[in-house]
């Protein structure tokens, strides 16, 4: 099976998109980065998608992981390389 797509909302002043960066760089994965701090459509289309207003908000697969703090969640519980290599989209943030 092929690894799910990851799709990331980040802005440029956000220190914690670099760190969701760096988690997920450090688990061999890549994403598709959609910068929103200069881009008003793509901010409002990031609040639709999500319900939320922060960066990063973070989607593997079809699964809404939300921010960092829940990507981490993830990774502590052991639950992200399982999402990661299988693209489980079971249960949504």
């Amino acid at each position: 099976m092929a690894a799910p797509k990851i799709e990331m909302y980040t802005a440029g002043y956000c220190g914690f998109c670099q760190r969701a960066k760096t988690l997920l760089q450090s688990k061999g994965a890549s994403w598709n980065e959609i910068h929103v701090d200069h881009d008003p459509e793509k901010r409002m289309e990031m609040v639709e998608r999500s319900g939320r207003l922060t960066v990063p908000q973070i989607w593997v697969g079809e699964r809404h992981v939300g921010g960092f703090d829940d990507l981490y969640a993830l990774h502590r519980s052991g639950e992200l390389d399982d999402l990661l290599e299988s693209g489980d989209e079971s249960t949504a943030a």
